[in-house]
């Protein structure tokens, strides 16, 4: 089974195709880690994933509320969260977040690094890096 894929985006043209790939890559995997440094597109990447998944809401930046609910056009629930403002792990211990990590719906995790230690041990990584020509590599590894 192949852990690990390496992508590269030219810019928001090529986002589509790599939503599709991110996609068919980590299809077995609910829990998605959106990683890199502050601008290097995890929210960009999300709306396209969304767009990929068929998502029917307005997808948005859940940093102040931390979590945003969306629907699919099959019905299907994702969760995405941003954890950039956590102060303290009782705030999502307080919302419950095991229950939106054990739902089995696809859960989009921006900033997962600040709560590391409530991350499920299954989980793919979405690691973006941004480059000075505006192009990003995105490397996707697959956890067990």
């Amino acid at each position: 089974m192949n852990t690990e894929l390496h992508l590269e985006s030219k810019g928001l043209n090529d986002l589509r195709i790599v939503a599709q790939q991110i996609t068919a890559f980590g299809k077995e995997y609910n829990i998605w880690l959106l990683m890199g440094q502050m601008g290097a597109g995890k929210t960009t990447l999300s709306k396209a994933i969304c767009s990929e998944l068929g998502v029917v809401d307005l997808v948005q930046s859940p940093t102040f509320s931390l979590v945003n609910e969306y629907l699919t056009d099959e019905g299907r629930t994702i969760y995405h969260f941003d954890f950039y403002r956590i102060e303290d792990i009782v705030e999502l211990v307080n919302i419950g977040i095991e229950e939106y990590f054990d739902s089995g719906n696809l859960c989009l995790i921006e900033w997962p690094e600040k709560i590391s230690e409530l991350i499920p041990d299954e989980y793919m990584k979405i690691f973006i890096e941004a480059l000075e020509d505006d192009s990003r590599v995105i490397k996707l590894t697959k956890h067990d």
